[in-house]
């Protein structure tokens, strides 16, 4: 959706899609890479290239090339990253080759690691090729977040679930769907988190996180992984640039809780965070970049255990993409792709 300012950050943890100032870099942990596939974009790469950086060891999905700076100057990023406002990402190899299932995949962290690995799916948007993609992109308006679309329980298979609400037939301004209809049925929307041949196209991304005043901080301000990939640019930027469009981001991390940590997500569309398997950010909905904030100790959780974080997000709609974490969790993973074919 197109930007507006943003709301002021809360301090400590962040998740949201905008800027802030940064420090000197931490130390890294790295992710491997599955193997490339047909779908692959440019040239991602096996994510074997160890790179000392700052004290530490950045393992990058690259293969010796020239590192460039972050758009923060923070962090050298290997060439094949897109440099963001603080730290960079950059599209990894397709999760399906050939329609068989790349498996479990884990980029195993350290305390405090900053290379973070998930999941791009690329859909059509419903005016692509003749008004004939997926009618959940590029159809609805809105201009504030619609909650209560999914359920607050994640499921088991690690999906938001489907709540049925603001469906077909909803009106603008009805009660609890101010935008009116912002989902068209559960078959629709379980695709977007999930592979389906013909229908989306899913890939390994991975996001470098930069240290920023006592927190680790992503944002990117022009977020499109999937530019020149999956099924191809559709759609003018806010930038003036042509960009692909119409694509959700699936993250999975555990954390350990010390107590005190807080996080604040700001973006555009959809955004969905579950701690503990439970919804602690609710920003469903086609809308300009609004902000979900939650403190940690207000969750029950216990000192020292470890806890799941799960992110989901959806662009559907031109013609801005904002995509920005600050956050002072300590990772103990820094990704998990969970199997995306179910078994036969």
């Amino acid at each position: 959706m197109k930007t507006t300012s943003p709301a002021s950050w809360i301090y400590a943890a962040v998740l949201c899609v905008w800027g802030c100032g940064s420090t000197a870099p931490p130390a890294f942990s790295g992710a491997d890479d599955a193997s490339p596939g047909p779908d692959d974009a440019g040239d991602p790469a096996d994510a074997t290239t160890a790179i000392a950086e700052g004290g530490g060891l950045f393992t990058s999905p690259d293969t010796g090339v020239t590192a460039v700076p972050s758009g923060d100057g923070s962090v050298a990023l290997p060439s094949n990253f897109v440099a963001t406002e603080h730290g960079g990402y950059a599209l990894g190899p397709a999760v399906t080759t050939g329609g068989s299932d790349a498996g479990v995949y884990e980029n195993p962290g350290t305390a405090n690691c900053s290379l973070v690995t998930g999941v791009v799916r690329d859909f059509k948007d419903q005016p692509d090729d003749g008004n004939t993609g997926d009618p959940d992109f590029d159809t609805f308006s809105g201009f504030t977040p619609t909650t209560g679309l999914v359920k607050a329980a994640l499921g088991t298979d690690q999906k938001p679930v489907y709540a049925g609400n603001c469906g077909p037939g909803t009106s603008f301004l009805s009660a609890g769907c101010l935008g009116g209809q912002m989902l068209t049925t559960q078959a629709n929307y379980d695709e977007w988190y999930r592979y389906a041949s013909g229908v989306n196209k899913p890939f390994l991304v991975y996001l470098e996180f930069v240290p920023n005043g006592g927190v680790y901080t992503f944002d990117s301000e022009e977020y499109f992984p999937l530019d020149g990939a999956g099924w191809g640019n559709n759609a003018m930027g806010d930038d003036g640039k042509t960009h692909n469009f119409g694509f959700t981001t699936e993250v999975h991390l555990a954390f350990a809780y010390k107590g005190g940590e807080t996080f604040t997500f700001v973006g555009d569309d959809d955004v969905w965070a579950f701690i503990d398997h439970k919804l602690a950010v609710d920003l469903g909905g086609t809308h300009s970049a609004a902000t979900g904030s939650v403190m940690l100790d207000t969750l029950s959780l216990t000192k020292g255990n470890t806890y799941a974080l799960d992110i989901f997000n959806a662009e559907r709609h031109p013609t801005g993409s904002h995509f920005r974490v600050d956050t002072n969790l300590s990772f103990t993973s820094c990704g998990i792709v969970p199997p995306d074919i179910p078994p036969k």
